[in-house]
């Protein structure tokens, strides 16, 4: 969000809140909810709160009295944010995190309970949008994996074994990836003990050729404790000490060059792992556990079977009509 956005109008009587705060170090409604939420999950919903802070006019949300944010507050900032046209779940994303900041606030005694309640009314953005991202081809994942494992060494191997399980051991996201630690991982069952969003952790497996891919990458690593995935540096060294997010973005943004194939992030081939699977007729709640997702109805946002698996389905039903004649 530029620095310099647009700051967000409000009734004079509500003009309170475009004053600075001053909490205690513990007090602050804003730090206390981002400290209670995940990792993975604090940097995004920070975002969210930064740019609500400079829609008031604020520098940062350390400086927002958000124990003086009312219902009336929360609807314009969800009228404005839709007025910039960001998308529905970014516009959710935002007012969940004002709710999270508003029950803070109400349980360091900040915030009243009749106040606290109105804040939590305002509904959420409904929208239905054309799904983000795209399907990764069988043709693209063998170039990928080719760009791998065709430039040699330490770090074509272990670039080959992190593609293979983002797609094909429950579609892991980067932020698993990183988190695997060698003990996560049984080469007798194929099993990988995965810890996702919320703190939750599942049973995965690494089958056919991305159990050998792994277990490639092992040969590379060795069987010591630690980090599954390792830095490698130009010069081919293993680093032992574990990866970045980033840095798994990143490889997949080289490889992907490399390749000759269209941009993809890894949440695409997360994608990929949630259609294919339904293509190859796996039922919607296995592929909803694997993938670690709360409700099938998430699962079903990330198909990406487009047109041809819609026809194709159609096709399954039998019309018995018969021309005259």
């Amino acid at each position: 969000m530029p620095h310099d956005a647009p700051a967000l109008t409000v009734a004079p009587e509500s003009a309170a809140l475009l004053s600075t705060a001053q909490y205690p170090p513990d007090h602050s409604p804003a730090m206390v909810y981002l400290s209670s939420l995940a990792p993975t999950g604090r940097r995004a919903i920070a975002g969210r709160l930064r740019h609500v802070a400079r829609l008031l006019g604020h520098e940062d949300y350390l400086s927002v009295p958000w124990h003086l944010l009312r219902y009336q507050h929360v609807a314009a900032i969800r009228s404005r944010l839709q007025e910039l046209h960001l998308a529905p779940a970014t516009v959710n994303m935002t007012l969940s995190a004002l709710r999270g900041v508003a029950r803070a606030a109400f349980n360091l005694e900040l915030m009243g309970a009749d106040d606290y309640q109105r804040v939590r009314n305002v509904g959420p953005v409904r929208c239905e949008r054309l799904p983000a991202g795209r399907c990764v081809s069988q043709g693209e994942l063998g170039a990928l994996l080719s760009a791998c494992t065709c430039v040699g060494g330490p770090g074509g191997v272990r670039d080959a074994a992190m593609v293979a399980l983002m797609y094909a051991a429950g579609g892991l996201r980067r932020s698993e990836i990183v988190a695997l630690d060698r003990a996560d991982y049984d080469r007798r069952s194929g099993s990988l003990t995965v810890r996702g969003k919320g703190a939750k952790e599942r049973i995965v497996y690494a089958e056919n050729g991305a159990a050998a891919a792994l277990d490639d990458w092992l040969q590379v690593r060795g069987d010591q404790p630690g980090p599954l995935f390792l830095p490698v540096n130009r010069g081919g060294t293993v680093q032992w000490r574990r990866l970045s997010d980033r840095a798994v973005y990143a490889m997949l943004r080289k490889r992907s060059e490399q390749a000759g194939v269209q941009e993809l992030t890894p949440h695409d081939l997360r994608r990929s792992f949630v259609s294919d699977l339904l293509d190859a007729g796996a039922d919607i709640s296995t592929v909803s556990k694997l993938a670690g997702h709360a409700s099938v109805q998430t699962s079903a946002r990330y198909d990406r079977r487009g047109e041809e698996a819609k026809r194709r389905a159609t096709g399954l039903l039998h019309v018995p009509y018969r021309r005259g004649g």
